[in-house]
């Protein structure tokens, strides 16, 4: 790799290598020390192509949920099966991760400027704006749309179709037109555990001991010609198991209790 060598939007990748080296080495223990991250469906990360892959997950934190998503794909990639045990797999990292994240959180400091270098797409988000629903959305701008794409064509994309940390949101339907548009291996993700672990923004640990599951399951069955946007919404929805159905296997007053405690974890900062 030369010294100066860049990806498509122009970030140097030795600096991004190191950047993933050195924030991989402090954050390992956040999920393998403090808390414990439970991985079932590894081996099917080492059988992907190198580029236009599509990873879909839930979302519980702004951060954590990447940062795990980086750590488990390059442990597999080593040869690591349902573990991150030992740190050596950040050494030769895969440099082609891309994550997509709402551009006014990726711009709200240091810290997420420099976790933006190491694979952030940054978009406009029509929906919502400074953590408030919008009445009137905007526009789609084009230019997200683009950056996709080229991601996809230079390698892995992650994505949270619902665009927010809230449970059983809907699944936005940008994310169904990337799917047809682009036809990619589409992975569903599904995580648990990280909302207790972490505050919102995944930066600071809130709680110790908890255990922490990434599911990764096998590629998603899409026909890309004849699936409507609706029913990639509802396959998505299904997927990474936040369609309202699985609310109703839940009862009333568990999932009350769910949210009491949920409050009481909640970090003040």
């Amino acid at each position: 790799m030369g010294l100066f060598k860049r990806n498509p939007f122009g970030h140097i990748l030795f600096i991004k290598k190191w950047l993933i080296r050195i924030l991989g080495a402090m954050t390992h223990r956040r999920y393998r020390g403090f808390n414990e991250l439970q991985i079932e469906g590894s081996e099917i990360i080492k059988t992907l192509p190198d580029t236009n892959v599509l990873f879909i997950s839930n979302h519980q934190t702004y951060f954590a949920d990447v940062v795990a998503m980086f750590h488990v794909f390059n442990a597999s990639l080593s040869g690591r099966q349902d573990t991150i045990k030992n740190i050596g797999y950040l050494w030769q990292p895969k440099m082609n991760i891309y994550y997509v994240a709402a551009k006014e959180t990726m711009q709200a400091g240091l810290l997420p400027r420099i976790l933006a270098y190491v694979g952030a797409i940054t978009v406009e988000r029509t929906w919502r704006a400074k953590g408030v629903d919008v009445t009137e959305k905007r526009d789609v701008n084009p230019n997200d749309t683009e950056n996709i794409r080229i991601a996809l064509e230079d390698g892995w994309v992650i994505t949270f179709p619902q665009g927010t940390t809230k449970s059983f949101k809907p699944v936005r339907k940008g994310t169904a037109h990337i799917i047809k548009q682009h036809k990619p291996i589409v992975i569903p993700i599904v995580i648990d555990g990280f909302r207790r672990s972490f505050d919102k923004k995944g930066l600071r640990m809130k709680k110790k001991g908890i255990l922490q599951s990434f599911i990764i399951k096998e590629p998603l069955d899409i026909d890309y010609e004849n699936d409507t946007i609706e029913e990639i919404v509802e396959k998505v929805e299904y997927a990474i198991e936040q369609h309202p159905s699985f609310l109703k296997v839940i009862p009333a007053e568990e999932i009350k209790v769910e949210e009491e405690l949920n409050k009481l974890r909640r970090w003040e900062y």
